[in-house]
């Protein structure tokens, strides 16, 4: 692993900011297409991103039709990269992204510009806090995000707590579980905000086999603790106060994506997602950076963000080769309805240039049914059948919104039934 040499100013064709999932696997297929020199800063002592943390299994079978741990999963992506002849530099620190694709970082030498063709912005997710989740109580230790104890749990060996709460019930709530049973803890219960666990059903009897009680509907948290946690209160749904015993807790999901570059940089964020607006190339509104993966929304699974690396990287490529294409300026997706929290791309390039995303994605703040549609100047231009709740991957239909007139506002909205 190589390190920035502040002396000179660093060039390149293409410039990953992170090296996770999806910029791993976009590094090594820009390579493979042959674009030039393409680096990887990692701030991180190791690339590879979330799965490094993740002892458990199932990744790499869409990838490399094996099934993996995280952590072997991780080290194939940096072994692909590095086998494709990727720069990746570790302990390297992008502090800001300037208009044009210049980059400043930090690394153990000092402080270095890099100027790139392009720069994929692929900086992932995190998961939200305590005081994000408005969990009140004492303040004693013991108090972790999932990604906080497979940290402690797979890389350090470390034994946090014994009998903890998990808060939340998406995914990586369950992956929690299973964190916990690699070093035999065992929890106690699993608590969530809402009326129905964010998982999806068929993963609920887990908790059943593993004895662990789940509450659903809670309200008013509160932690309880001198130096270490002891226990947690809440209302249940059925508006009884509960009190658990406990040593711990693990505050999961609610993931958001990882973007203080962007809001201190020119790239206009989307509200919504939290993250880059993009067009359906993956392309930021300064043309010189793209982004692929978690950054774009919270938050989808390895094996999506590594076959969206894998995309974007083509469309890198085909912008790289000089190769013109008719620019007849953009459309706009703009969200008209409270349940919708987000839709991906936000932008609409009204172009001849082929290979683009071919469907919209649809994140939702509020489970819903009945009739997306795609309204223009009031008019319904496409309608679509829509049965989801947050946390669900909803996609919609994209060629019938590029046929509009430049400066187009495209209104998302739902129609109940």
């Amino acid at each position: 692993m190589k390190s920035a040499d502040k002396a000179t100013q660093i060039k390149c064709a293409v410039a990953v900011v992170g090296g996770g999932t999806a910029g791993l696997a976009l590094a090594a297929e820009l390579k493979r297409q042959n674009v030039g020199d393409v680096i990887v800063l990692e701030r991180e002592a190791e690339a590879g991103g979330i799965p490094r943390h993740c002892g458990h299994y199932p990744f790499g079978v869409r990838e490399y039709g094996q099934l993996l741990k995280g952590p072997a999963y991780a080290a194939k992506n940096v072994t692909a990269a590095l086998k494709a002849d990727v720069d990746i530099r570790t302990e390297t620190t992008v502090t800001e992204l300037h208009p044009g694709g210049r980059l400043s970082i930090v690394d153990s030498v000092g402080h270095a510009e890099l100027q790139a063709h392009r720069v994929v912005l692929c900086t992932g997710v995190r998961e939200g806090s305590r005081a994000q989740r408005f969990i009140g109580g004492d303040r004693p230790l013991g108090v972790m995000t999932t990604g906080a104890l497979q940290n402690m749990v797979y890389l350090q060996g470390l034994r946090p707590f014994s009998r903890p709460v998990i808060f939340g019930s998406e995914l990586v709530s369950f992956s929690a579980i299973d964190t916990c049973r690699h070093l035999n803890i065992r929890p106690v219960a699993m608590v969530e905000e809402n009326e129905r666990i964010f998982a999806r059903r068929i993963i609920r009897p887990y908790l059943t086999l593993l004895g662990v009680p789940l509450f659903q509907g809670v309200q008013q948290l509160c932690i309880m603790g001198g130096k270490n946690v002891e226990a947690l209160e809440f209302i249940d749904a059925s508006d009884v106060k509960q009190h658990i015993e406990t040593d711990g807790i693990i505050i999961s999901g609610r993931f958001r994506p990882e973007a203080a570059l962007l809001r201190t940089s020119h790239l206009e964020v989307d509200p919504g997602s939290g993250g880059p607006v993009i067009d359906q190339f993956g392309q930021c509104t300064d043309p010189s950076y793209y982004s692929a993966g978690n950054l774009l929304r919270p938050a989808e699974t390895s094996g999506w963000c590594w076959n969206e690396g894998i995309e974007t990287a083509k469309r890198i490529a085909e912008d790289l080769n000089g190769r013109p294409y008719s620019n007849n300026g953009t459309a706009t997706l703009s969200i008209a309805d409270s349940a919708i929290q987000f839709a991906l791309p936000q932008r609409l390039a009204l172009t001849d240039r082929p290979n683009g995303m071919n469907k919209i994605q649809i994140g939702l703040q509020s489970p819903v049914r009945g009739q997306l549609q795609a309204k223009l100047a009031g008019t319904c231009i496409w309608s679509g059948r829509i049965n989801g709740r947050p946390m669900r991957r909803i996609q919609m239909p994209l060629s019938q919104l590029l046929t509009n007139k430049p400066g187009s506002n495209i209104h998302l909205t739902i129609q109940r039934s």
